[in-house]
């Protein structure tokens, strides 16, 4: 089946011969030291620049193959799950081009809504590489004329910046151009198009884009490390568009770029910010942006080193920098159970890491997972309409050398994140049906951030029954002054309390401290103070104790000691997705079947009442959490309450 969405699904994996080790090793042992430059420093240094020149091969190309090489095409060509394409495309052929026009750029200013533009020209792009890739296919020239015609249509474009990345609408008005994440991405899959069909295409086309692209990507790039114009944010930030931005940049440059300096360049300031991006990883290597963005992210990482090794020949491997190694493992490490991950941060809920990712990192870093290596590497892949992650996954050399040594992955009962404060807690192997959680500290200004310490999730079964609900749908109000204004974010729609009326608030310095862990064969346990989450100045303290317990189904106790100056309101929330019911005072019952488990509460005798609300906002998901609200009938100064979660007997 053809991907759908070439803007946030790249997973781009080095491959090549392998080389000396020698070379390899000295030119690396340059690049780690390279990499600890300061942020503040804006350009890499000459010698960095002729460091890369010196490796990088004389001609630029050299990623996926060109319409000429038959044995690649053919090949893919006499695979079931290519023959369909072709047709595919001929059925586009009597379509009309989707259309952006103004007005619809501009609904974005006028409505908030992101959907309507980028439905449009995710469809835009979308058929332009599956046109490309039929024609590499079929090699008969029955879709160049309408390459051709969408390329013009491309070049004619206003911006080929998002308009949720450009409110104060200057680069749809002319007055800049600079890079993101969607210009980016058309930047490299134009530059491979221009690449694979080579001169097929007419020499005022070919001209055309390369124009566009000095005018869009090249140039601006070039004046924003050398010169600080136009100012690109992402450069030195530490989040996925630092990853994304210069993978798509550095990758554009490298396929179509003939002048070895220049490339050179590129390569070096690739080489010199990409630093940033790991740095927002905390050192255990937990993502804070959540498994979605860690595809995204890490997955253009992993791009940015597959471009550079192959523009080397080998030479440059970032994928074995030392800083990458813990991130690296972030996808496999989050499992909870039974293919369930926690959707902490701006995650849909379900989201799981991308297996064409993580036959990757088996590869080239030696996990041993076989069966994904076997089924998303090489022609078997099949096809996607990014262009991108054909060239990496389903090419016949995809996935590049194997490990020199093996750094095996093996499931075990618990991944403890220390710096994060996040804990995967599982069940005994033979016994995954049981009660297996996933319990977060951190802090509220993460990357992607919800208000969300000392969130916790509860699967059994196989089924995720107390949840984090995930993402809300991207509008204006997700990414300005007024993101915690949505129940998804901020704490309200999150397992955690209301203190004195008072949501979480946000800021690096509201966070979960984590004051003891013990970790043991039957047990877990982990102890946060969380009154600096809360801007209540009565709050004197805030623990939460989370313990878990293996065997017997597993359980997870949940208990909150908090201790006011004087009398406040107090509230307790659990949020789930599940089908519950109340079967006491004290006691509920969330799930059926299998699948179901009883939370009774103990509050030492104090009165309190059960609320029930569906949160109602736009999820990325396909149905609405429901938030069970416990409030206590009078004020408390000092509490202590549990909630001990089992399986139903």
């Amino acid at each position: 089946m053809l991907s759908c969405a070439p803007f946030t699904r790249f997973g781009w994996q080095p491959r090549g011969r392998l080389l000396v080790a020698g070379t390899t090793i000295a030119f690396w042992v340059a690049v780690t030291a390279a990499s600890r430059v300061g942020a503040e420093e804006t350009t890499p240094s000459a010698d960095r620049v002729a460091a890369w020149k010196a490796i990088l091969s004389e001609s630029a190309g050299g990623i996926g193959a060109p319409i000429s090489n038959r044995q690649v095409w053919d090949g893919f060509a006499a695979i079931p799950a290519f023959q369909s394409i072709p047709a595919e495309a001929a059925g586009e052929l009597e379509k009309p081009l989707p259309a952006v026009t103004d007005e619809l750029y501009l609904d974005f200013s006028k409505t908030g809504t992101r959907r309507h533009y980028e439905s449009v020209l995710s469809n835009r792009r979308r058929r332009q590489n599956l046109l490309v890739l039929a024609e590499c296919l079929e090699n008969r020239g029955r879709f160049l004329p309408e390459i051709e015609r969408t390329l013009r249509a491309f070049c004619e474009e206003k911006t080929w910046v998002l308009p949720a990345h450009d409110r104060s609408l200057a680069n749809f008005e002319g007055k800049i151009v600079e890079i993101d994440l969607s210009s980016s991405a058309t930047g490299f899959e134009l530059a491979l198009a221009l690449n694979w069909l080579g001169d097929k295409l007419s020499p005022e086309v070919r001209s055309l884009v390369m124009d566009n692209l000095e005018r869009r990507i090249f140039q601006p790039f070039e004046g924003a490390v050398r010169r600080g114009q136009p100012r690109l944010a992402w450069l030195a930030t530490t989040n996925n568009w630092n990853a994304v931005c210069l993978a798509n940049t550095t990758g554009a440059a490298m396929v179509v770029l003939d002048d070895v300096d220049r490339r050179a360049f590129f390569a070096a300031s690739a080489e010199h910010f990409i630093h940033n991006f790991l740095r927002g990883f905390t050192p255990d290597g937990y993502c804070s942006e959540g498994m979605g963005y860690w595809n995204y992210g890490f997955g253009h990482y992993v791009i940015l080193s597959d471009v550079l090794f192959r523009a080397t020949g080998g030479r440059a491997d970032l994928i074995l920098n030392p800083a990458a190694a813990a991130p690296a493992r972030f996808g496999y490490r989050m499992e909870i159970v039974h293919g369930i991950y926690p959707p902490f941060a701006d995650c849909s809920f379900g989201s799981r890491p991308d297996p064409t990712l993580m036959a990757y990192l088996s590869r080239r870093l030696g996990f041993g997972l076989t069966d994904l290596e076997e089924r998303y590497l090489g022609p078997q892949a099949g096809p996607s309409t990014s262009l991108a992650a054909l060239s990496v996954y389903a090419m016949p050399d995809a996935g590049g050398p194997r490990a020199g040594n093996a750094d095996r992955l093996e499931r075990t009962t618990r991944d403890w994140f220390p710096d994060a404060g996040v804990l995967i807690a599982r069940p005994f192997p033979d016994r995954l049906d049981d009660l297996a959680v996933a319990l977060k500290g951190g802090h509220n200004a993460e990357h992607h951030n919800h208000n969300d310490v000392g969130s916790f999730m509860v699967v059994l079964g196989g089924e995720a029954l107390l949840v984090d609900p995930g993402a809300e749908v991207y509008t204006a109000r997700t990414f300005d002054s007024r993101r915690y204004q949505s129940k998804l974010l901020n704490s309200y729609g999150h397992s955690v309390p209301v203190v004195a009326g008072q949501l979480q608030r946000a800021g690096a310095d509201a966070k979960g401290q984590i004051l003891r862990t013990e970790f043991g064969d039957e047990a877990d346990l982990v102890e946060m103070e969380m009154k600096s989450a809360y801007m209540v100045p009565d709050l004197r303290s805030l623990k939460r104790t989370f313990v878990f317990r293996r065997g017997n189904g597993g359980s997870l106790t949940v208990t909150d000691r908090v201790e006011f100056a004087a009398p406040q309101e107090f509230e307790e929330a659990l949020v789930t997705f599940s089908i519950w019911q109340q079967l006491a005072e004290n006691q509920l019952q969330i799930g059926e079947g299998k699948a179901a488990a009883i939370v009774t509460v103990d509050a030492g005798g104090r009165a309190f009442e059960w609320r029930a609300e569906e949160i109602d906002e736009p999820i990325q998901y396909s149905k609405k959490p429901t938030r069970l609200g416990l409030r206590f009938e009078e004020p408390v100064q000092n509490l202590e309450v549990s909630f001990a979660i089992t399986p139903k007997q």
